[in-house]
């Protein structure tokens, strides 16, 4: 058994002290809160596709969520979607809104680079994970459920 030198103890004393305490509490209703209002408006405007516009359910569903991607590309190509993120905290960071984030952030700041080289090459440097990570589970998921018979 090896002991931490004074040295490391003491640092680790320092940064205990001056380090901000994290209000976690806060954090979690601001989340809650946030996040559930974003569904309630998501929800009111799939209700009035399909109740004014004469959209079926499934309709509704994917250009609500075309919209909601529109606009987290628009808050974060305007500079709002990271205010608005410090402020709701992990309200905003549902995962359509997170990866649609990343992907404009990186559009911006490759910008520079080129559209082809810059912008398109690196969009998905962030979000590149996700994606091989749905495309590898929806493989796997579709095998079984072909090898069950399930389709």
């Amino acid at each position: 058994m090896s002991k931490k030198p004074k040295v490391q103890l003491w640092y680790k004393n320092i940064l205990d002290e001056k380090t901000p305490k994290k209000p976690i509490l806060s954090n979690c209703i601001k989340a809650f809160v946030f996040g559930g209002l974003l569904c309630v408006v998501l929800q009111l405007v799939q209700n009035l596709l399909v109740g004014y516009l004469a959209f079926d359910q499934k309709e509704a569903a994917s250009v609500s969520l075309v919209l909601l991607i529109a606009a987290t590309a628009l808050l974060t190509g305007l500079g709002h979607y990271d205010k608005l993120a410090q402020i709701v905290g992990a309200g905003l960071a549902v995962p359509i809104t997170g990866f649609a984030n990343s992907v404009a952030s990186a559009l911006i700041e490759y910008r520079s680079e080129g559209y082809v080289l810059g912008s398109g090459c690196n969009s998905f440097k962030l979000a590149g994970a996700v994606v091989v990570f749905g495309v590898v589970s929806a493989f796997f998921v579709a095998l079984i459920s072909l090898l069950l018979g399930v389709v």
